[in-house]
């Protein structure tokens, strides 16, 4: 069941740039299809990932792929048939390449893509504990991917425009580097009419929620469409020590670097199903129970959470905005967001489904049945659920849809992305058990 709150959303919100965007959303709207323009363009890191089947320390066999959350987002839209671009840098070593061919091989362009001989491909390490906590060990100190240039990403997004851009804020959380990348392409998108979703993907071992508010809050009169999980709604809220205005969203190798950018140059992390860069479905996806679970980021362990969101701890609320209701806090905060120029704000919230606020009002829509498999990838997954019915012109409820959808097909499977559905496949979510389709 969805439910709807607030007035209808206005029939025809435009600009200079175009028609109104799907949804009637105040903001920019959605640029119509191009020949030669894609449809989405990303990037950031991609690491080699190898899943092993127990404790690591007892060896054994491992399963080789590629993980980033970024990457899971471009192939989960590319499945659903959206022309998508990946930028990002690799190695000059056999695990670069492995990212490569898969991205290639699943429809993704990757032209825009760099390969760094002075640094090797980023490593993650799966190891299943119990049967819902995995623990992730990656290896990415001095990574190709966390020493991504401005230049790069500039001359790969500016070859094909797209008409979405999406980021995350794991990206800015890797380097200096890194984020001046994503502050230019922001600004590049801006110019270019380019339609922003920016997913906040917060990661506590990465940076500190300090250093990720100064960032999140520069970019946030820069997005069209936010996604979060209610708890880290609260990092994009304008507030003390929030950092610069709408000219200075990129930042430089200024003080970013030495307040709280850590993940870039800590060679092994043990980190939680929904904290690490290779979880990142981070409180987005469907557990075990058939509904959205949540996750902790502990030292050396995952944890179920009973209290602490995958944030690994909470994050102050501005003083405004702290309520006895759950619900009215989260919406008083998407409206503060919406007021600061956000088209439209996509809220996680666990077990109860995921909720979408406009100017027009807010839908709910509840989460999707499903036997977990594994929980790794889901978040990303809803993200590309969404960003493919926005590209194909539906409406909040048609977008919340395809998003618990997509969620729910990616922790029926094993693997970051393996599990995306094609656009024939999404049906199949609703077919009874012991279906066979012939």
């Amino acid at each position: 069941m969805r439910t709807m709150t607030g007035q209808p959303a206005a029939a025809g919100s435009e600009d200079q740039r175009g028609a109104p965007r799907a949804g009637a959303t105040p903001g920019r709207p959605l640029l119509p299809g191009q020949p030669g323009r894609p449809d989405v363009f990303t990037f950031g890191e991609t690491m080699v990932a190898l899943r092993g089947s127990g404790p690591l320390k007892l060896g054994g066999t491992m399963n080789v792929s590629i993980a980033g959350a970024e990457s899971n987002v471009a192939i989960g839209l590319a499945r659903l048939g959206h022309d998508v671009r990946w930028a990002g840098a690799v190695g000059e070593d056999e695990a670069g390449q492995l990212v490569l061919r898969t991205l290639r091989a699943e429809g993704v362009g990757v032209s825009g893509a760099s390969t760094d001989p002075g640094a090797p491909t980023g490593l993650l390490l799966f190891e299943p504990r119990l049967p819902e906590v995995t623990r992730v060990h990656y290896y990415r100190a001095g990574s190709a991917g966390s020493r991504i240039g401005a230049d790069v990403i500039q001359r790969a997004f500016s070859a094909a425009p797209p008409r979405v851009l999406h980021l995350t804020g794991i990206t800015p959380s890797l380097s200096p580097t890194a984020r001046a990348a994503a502050g230019l392409v922001l600004q590049l998108s801006r110019e270019s009419g380019s339609l922003v979703c920016l997913d906040v993907n917060f990661r506590a071992r990465l940076w500190t929620a300090e250093a990720a508010a100064e960032v999140l809050r520069e970019w946030i009169p820069f997005v069209d469409v936010l996604i979060a999980s209610d708890d880290e709604l609260p990092l994009c809220l304008p507030g003390s020590g929030g950092g610069g205005g709408e000219g200075s969203p990129g930042g430089g190798e200024g003080s970013q670097g030495a307040k709280g950018t850590t993940g870039a140059n800590e060679g092994l992390r043990a980190e939680g199903a929904g904290a690490g860069m290779g979880a990142e479905w981070a409180d987005g996806g469907l557990g075990a129970d058939g509904g959205l679970a949540r996750w902790a980021s502990e030292p050396e362990e995952a944890t179920v959470a009973g209290g602490a969101g995958a944030c690994g701890g909470a994050i102050p609320l501005p003083p405004q905005e702290v309520t006895g209701d759950p619900a009215a806090t989260v919406a008083a905060q998407a409206r503060l967001l919406l007021d600061q120029g956000v088209g439209e704000v996509v809220v996680k919230l666990g077990a109860e489904g995921a909720t979408a606020f406009t100017h027009g009002g807010s839908l709910h829509q509840p989460a999707k049945p499903v036997r977990a498999v594994d929980a790794v990838g889901a978040g990303d997954a809803f993200v590309a659920g969404y960003l493919s019915a926005l590209l194909d012109g539906e409406g909040p409820a048609g977008r919340l849809e395809r998003a618990v959808t997509t969620g729910a097909f990616a922790v029926a499977s094993p693997g970051d992305w393996e599990g995306a559905p094609t656009r024939a496949e999404l049906g199949m979510l609703g077919a009874p058990p012991g279906t066979v389709v012939r």
